[in-house]
């Protein structure tokens, strides 16, 4: 009997040992700095999405939160650099939209974005806004399809790249509206904006935070936003949804980790979060950058990148786009 008491004492000791590390594992991290890789150069809406989450985490993990940019083949290298990181949760990745395309553009990657990565926390859903210069024939999406049926390849479309989500959201509005639009691609919105405000192209679809300021000064009309649902920093302009049914093009920016990352590491770092996008001054940060907070669990997010990944994949190879 008392062979058999210490023999279960023991066992309850053991099992208890996986547990006890997790817990510990949690409650000492972080005990030094964290890198948070941004796949593009400073300043651009995602860097910037980067550094005030980073504030905010650096604030209440009470280590810093570095941002480090690592810019190149469309965030594949500061991709791939996580990928082949230590799973301890001191090497994140500020993961966007790019990520799930590159999946379908690039035909040899050294990984897989869903399999070797862990979702940690979805943040914000970039807002973009189809826009036409103020001189163009028309002034809402459905004058654009009408014009644009009368006048088949005519209509001149800027985007900021041929494997960019301007240039992804554009191709899914010519298929669903069924217009012929001549493609104008650009480097980037920079380069491309001038062209628009001067008339060389009729319309883009630009990032909302782009193009703001130029929409409320008269210089560009608004003629849809393409997410789902109307955006708060353009709250009077229509969905290109309400008039192309079942049409939407979100960008979106979150949180990913290696593949192995510790769960509870991932789970703190998801309530942290999840508590910034509830707080009022930080929301209001967001839709100033013309972005939407989009919190969730790290599975919610998972099934979100899965199912963004599988859509725009389908999208791409009908299309035939390809990076580069």
């Amino acid at each position: 009997m008392l062979l058999r008491r210490t023999f279960l004492n023991l066992a309850a000791g053991a099992a208890a040992l996986p547990l006890a590390a997790r817990i510990a594992r949690a409650e000492t991290y972080p005990a030094r700095p964290v890198r948070l890789l941004v796949g593009y150069a400073p300043g651009g809406v995602t860097d910037i999405a980067a550094r005030v989450m980073g504030g905010w985490l650096s604030e209440r993990l009470g280590q810093q939160l570095v941002i480090e940019n690592r810019p190149g083949a469309s965030s594949n290298i500061a991709t791939g650099m996580v990928v082949r990181a230590a799973p301890d949760g001191y090497t994140l990745l500020l993961a966007s939209t790019s990520n799930a395309f590159n999946a379908a553009l690039y035909d040899r990657l050294d990984f897989n974005f869903i399999r070797d990565l862990a979702p940690v926390a979805s943040i914000a859903r970039d807002a973009f806004v189809l826009v036409a210069n103020p001189a163009f024939a028309a002034k809402t999406v459905p004058e654009l399809i009408a014009y644009a049926k009368a006048n088949p390849g005519k209509v001149n479309m800027g985007t900021s790249g041929p494997a960019s989500a301007s240039a992804l959201f554009s191709e899914l509005f010519k298929v669903m509206a069924g217009v012929d639009l001549f493609t104008v691609h650009y480097r980037s919105i920079g380069p491309g904006l001038p062209d628009l405000m001067s008339g060389r192209v009729d319309v883009m679809v630009a990032p909302v935070a782009s193009v703001v300021a130029y929409i409320k000064d008269g210089k560009l009309v608004p003629l849809g936003v393409t997410n789902a649902e109307r955006v708060s920093a353009l709250p009077d302009v229509p969905t290109i949804g309400e008039f192309v049914h079942g049409y939407e093009g979100t960008g979106w920016v979150g949180i990913v980790a290696p593949a192995k990352t510790p769960p509870e590491i991932i789970t703190l770092l998801n309530t942290q979060v999840n508590a910034a996008l509830a707080d009022s001054t930080f929301k209001a940060r967001l839709v100033e950058l013309g972005a939407e907070p989009f919190g969730g669990s790290p599975a919610d997010f998972g099934r979100f990148i899965a199912e963004f990944t599988e859509k725009w994949g389908k999208v791409i190879r009908e299309a035939g786009i390809k990076a580069e």
